[in-house]
């Protein structure tokens, strides 16, 4: 590997460096560092889209994925290579993300003969910053990262199997996060104690949502228990201006014999006192362990080692068996259609329950709603 870690990079010519360290270098030797940006995209009628770019310095890794959602059809493209000097442009194989202005505009490309697009991004209020994220193993942390969320439009084009596919800002919205720190990647670990004396359940909330007046951005994560780990709920107005929201009340329902959610009740409460109810319907889904990428898919894992120049496409039938019994087993994102008191609104229900977790019910991994 060349020992690029130890030379000057380009960005080393800007006034950003934070360490007495080589912008090259970060400052832990955790394998687990990783830097990544997320993007989803819908047309509130059926097509959903998924996207993202990391690199992880310390594995010498960066990639990129594309995914979209047709009826019960999923198109994946993957591409990875060996990581260069840290710079400006973020690019892997066909998949590259421009930032047009900081903050507000950026543009993804994705370039593969099964799914392609050239679509820009414009954000519809100022990014969030939300909670630092921390998550312990004993006493060593396997997730410790900081994250900024914002809701937008989307305008472009879409080409899924060689059909293109208009995408209207009028219609087109979505979320997008930039988060950065330590997270499993790459190969697996020995799982060591963790295997036998794991938690017994993990349940997450992830809801940003895009109002015509205001942002919101909700986080829970809760221990089998339903003790808080995160609690984050945020909303934010076109001058910059965040209120907090309180500790949310979720109430989430599930679809019978299942933990697939069907709708949902945010009770959140403004600085004020006075309740904030926002109810969400949960529409269209892509099971983030599916062609995605995260944790536990089997086809490829963020920050693995695939050699140099790889790539891979896969389609998937959301029908198949064996799809629908991996689904439930991770992380997954929905589109989300919100409702303020009469005020609509769209952006993302993202969500996991794996295991116990009291506060819904579900004693073990086998549990389901009834």
């Amino acid at each position: 590997m060349t020992d690029y870690a130890a030379t000057p990079g380009p960005l080393d010519e800007y006034p950003i460096h934070q360490a007495p360290l080589p912008l090259a270098r970060v400052t832990t030797g955790d394998r687990n560092f990783y830097d990544r940006s997320y993007l989803n995209a819908h047309d509130r009628d059926g097509t959903f889209l998924i996207a993202g770019l990391g690199t992880y310095p310390n594995l010498g890794v960066v990639d990129a994925f594309l995914t979209v959602r047709r009826g019960q059809s999923q198109r994946a493209v993957r591409f990875s290579d060996a990581m260069g000097p840290r710079s400006l442009e973020q690019r892997a194989g066909g998949i590259r993300l421009e930032v047009l202005e900081p903050l507000h505009r950026l543009r993804l490309i994705c370039e593969h003969d099964d799914l392609a697009a050239d679509i820009t991004w414009t954000g519809a209020f100022p990014a969030v910053q939300e909670q630092p994220h921390l998550m312990l193993a004993g006493a060593r942390p396997v997730l410790d990262a900081s994250r900024f969320a914002q809701v937008g439009s989307w305008a472009g084009t879409l080409t899924v199997e060689g059909t293109d596919i208009a995408v209207d800002p009028a219609v087109w919205t979505g979320t997008r996060d930039r988060s950065w720190g330590i997270r499993p990647v790459g190969e697996t670990e020995p799982a060591g104690r963790a295997a036998t004396e794991s938690a017994g359940g993990f349940w997450w909330l992830y809801v940003p949502l895009r109002f015509p007046e205001f942002a919101v951005v909700v986080i829970v994560q809760e221990l089998p228990d339903g003790r808080r780990t995160l609690n984050d709920a945020q909303r934010v107005f076109p001058d910059g201006r965040v209120e907090q929201l309180g500790w949310p009340r979720i109430t989430v329902e599930y679809r019978s014999g299942t933990r697939s959610p069907v709708r949902a009740l945010l009770e959140l409460t403004t600085p004020d006192g006075k309740p904030l109810p926002i109810e969400v319907e949960v529409g269209t889904g892509i099971a983030l362990h599916v062609g995605c990428g995260y944790g536990g898919d089997p086809d490829w894992q963020h920050g693995q080692w695939k050699g140099r120049g790889w790539s891979s496409s896969s389609r998937y039938d959301l029908t198949d068996p064996e799809i629908v019994a991996r689904a439930p087993w991770g992380v997954s994102d929905f589109v989300a259609r919100a409702r303020c008191g009469e005020v609509e609104g769209w952006g993302l229900f993202e969500h996991a329950s794996i295991g116990r977790h009291d506060p819904s019910g579900f004693a073990d991994l086998g549990s389901v709603a009834p």
